[in-house]
């Protein structure tokens, strides 16, 4: 139950469904600050419930923990998001979003052909990638990852 130094680590745990283990990586991380009492148990703030779940749902999204510890680091004394902080957020995710689901709709449209990679070891990659150009891009599948020659 919530004490006078806030809620314990397996309140949370039951609040958001999440791992102790997972709260304590996610501690590690700087994505929630819990203040030690006396004792030296973590307790956390009510309002680090909806930072944990914001840290859920971002996951959901696909978004990487140092991604989202950079949205959060973003906010005034580590504090949760609020709506016009969510305003924000949700513009730079949408812009993340956008540029990954057109990325997968290129490798779905181009699923059956190159693969994007350059190797010239398909007689069709002379088409498209005369020369080796890709080779200038880097490592990797550039083609797929929206580089061009």
């Amino acid at each position: 139950m919530p004490t006078k130094y806030g809620i314990s680590i397996g309140d949370i745990a039951d609040r958001t469904g999440l791992a102790v283990s997972a709260i304590r990586y996610y501690e590690t991380k700087g994505l929630v600050t819990p203040e030690r009492n006396a004792g030296g148990q973590r307790r956390f703030m009510r309002a680090d419930i909806r930072r944990l779940s914001f840290v859920m749902i971002a996951q959901q999204f696909g978004f990487t923990i140092p991604q989202i510890a950079a949205e959060l680091q973003r906010l005034p004394d580590k504090r949760t998001p609020n709506k016009r902080d969510w305003a924000r957020i949700s513009t730079r995710f949408r812009e993340r979003l956008d540029a990954k689901i057109q990325t997968l709709e290129k490798l779905r449209d181009n699923l059956d052909g190159c693969i994007g990679c350059g190797c010239l070891s398909l007689n069709v990659c002379k088409l498209y990638n005369p020369d080796d150009r890709a080779k200038t891009l880097g490592k990797g599948p550039r083609y797929l990852m929206g580089d061009k020659p």
